[in-house]
């Protein structure tokens, strides 16, 4: 398969963004029946428990090696920033070469990186060189991901395959190999005393240590896997359309240096409303979410409901992300992918309010549920348009963007929650006679989800121009 913006109704589409209606579990197997997608899948598996193992070994390493009460505090923070810090300053670049080179070397290569690096790590034992070893693990895991996301829709047969690829992608990453880790950690780290390993056999830390080889190792299966029996990732992405080269001659293609690939992918960005629509929506819908995830505590504290409230919330927030991502197959049998993207970001917005104004716990709960699974459906879909709509030669750069979009748009939202909640403070409001006393933290989520509303009906309104854009264009070609 070679998705494009162009509709195929040949290849299961009904020229509306529909696809054919099929039960998710009846996709999933589908899927997996294609062996190049299940290697591949079983090799994210590989990379995404190395993944969580080395973030477990590194924080409990950190904590042991600090030397001051600031470096112990600072232990588990530390180490998650230099997780988080390689995604908002290599994404674009990560995309470009994913775009330019073949994307089973690129991959290839950032494992055994990787791998390199862990073992490093495990012998030079240094707190400082935990985190700027592990900044440096992330750059390689950065350029692994837009390539593995840009290789997936080419493994398929059909478009309406996208969905249930993506799925399955986020429960092996965020399910299954979250368990596989920690599972792996807690064996191995508690070896010594199952086993009861004498102490001089086995430095301070020489059992967690042991657990970052593991995960180097894992690094290791995954690139020869990815070497030895995934030819499909080795064909190069072909060369992009420019906007307006139907108009030219067909030579007229954009130079292969990266520069010009940067170029072309700005070009991109503002020529194609669809894609312009989508980052709209997801901005957002990631900035009203990073607004309710900086202010939750807060806002639990309002409810009455104290640590055990926020823990109620974030509970009901993931129950709700997995219910938004598990039914998304379904709606989309009955709505185009542009108008669910809209719906599920407008829905979420709306019910924000709802969750603004709420003055109980049981009805703040009901409403971040549902405010979770707006946010799962328009992550899936925002992944199933780019892997069905966006050409082969620019997928890479757009996941790319739309991954960095993610931390850079979280974060910032995340950290200015705070801020906002802080400087409105509380405000006693008289309303039907009665005194309300309402904290920050209400205002700050009323706004977000308005916001998230807006940026939901204009990006459904710009993927729709998109989409009309793209028949007419059709039209005159033919």
């Amino acid at each position: 398969m070679r998705a494009s913006v162009d509709e195929d109704p040949a290849a299961g589409n009904d020229g509306a963004g529909r696809r054919p209606g099929r039960p998710a579990l009846a996709g999933a197997r589908e899927v997996l029946a294609i062996p190049a997608f299940r290697r591949l899948w079983m090799v994210t598996g590989l990379c995404s428990s190395a993944d969580w193992l080395a973030l477990a070994a590194f924080a409990a390493l950190a904590g042991t090696l600090a030397t001051s009460s600031a470096g112990l505090n600072y232990a588990f923070s530390g180490v998650l920033f230099a997780n988080l810090l390689p995604g908002l300053l290599f994404s674009p670049v990560a995309g470009l070469l994913a775009d330019r080179f073949d994307r089973r070397t690129v991959m290839a290569v950032a494992d055994l990186a990787r791998c390199a690096l862990l073992l490093s790590i495990a012998v030079v034992n240094s707190y400082w060189w935990i985190l700027v070893g592990g900044f440096l693990v992330q750059v390689a895991t950065t350029m692994w991901i837009p390539a593995k996301d840009a290789a997936v829709p080419g493994l398929l047969r059909r478009p309406d395959q996208v969905a249930p690829a993506a799925q399955l992608g986020l429960a092996m990453t965020y399910g299954l190999t979250i368990a596989v880790a920690g599972g792996l950690f807690t064996l191995i780290t508690g070896a010594g005393t199952v086993f009861g390993l004498p102490s001089h056999v086995l430095d301070m830390n020489g059992l967690t240590r042991l657990a970052v080889v593991v995960a180097a190792l894992f690094y290791l299966a995954s690139a020869v896997s990815i070497a030895t029996v995934l030819p499909e990732l080795a064909a190069r992405p072909t060369p992009a359309t420019p906007a307006g080269a139907a108009d030219r001659a067909p030579d007229a293609t954009p130079g292969p240096g990266l520069g010009a690939m940067l170029r072309d992918s700005v070009s991109y960005v503002r020529t194609s409303p669809l894609v312009r629509g989508l980052l709209i929506g997801m901005a957002g819908a990631l900035a009203a979410g990073g607004a309710v995830v900086g202010s939750a505590q807060t806002y639990a504290l309002s409810l009455r409901g104290g640590q055990a409230a926020f823990g109620l919330l974030l509970l009901a927030a993931f129950v709700g992300l997995v219910a938004g991502i598990l039914g998304t197959p379904r709606l989309a049998r009955r709505v185009t992918h542009e108008r669910l993207f809209g719906i599920a970001v407008v829905g979420a917005g709306s019910v924000l309010v709802v969750v603004a104004l709420s003055p109980h716990l049981a009805v703040s709960l009901a409403a971040v549920v549902a405010v979770g699974a707006g946010a799962g459906t328009a992550f899936l879909t925002g992944v199933t348009i780019i892997g069905s709509r966006v050409e082969d030669a620019m997928r890479g750069r757009v996941n790319a963007l739309y991954q960095s979009m993610l931390k850079v748009v979280l974060g910032c939202s995340v950290a200015l929650a705070p801020l906002l909640v802080t400087l409105i403070g509380q405000r006693r409001l008289h309303l039907w006679g009665e005194d309300f006393l309402v904290d920050g933290t209400r205002p700050v989520i009323l706004g977000a989800g308005l916001l998230a509303a807006l940026a939901g009906g204009l990006a459904y309104r710009r993927m729709r121009a998109g989409i009309a854009h793209s028949g007419e264009s059709a039209g005159q070609r033919r």
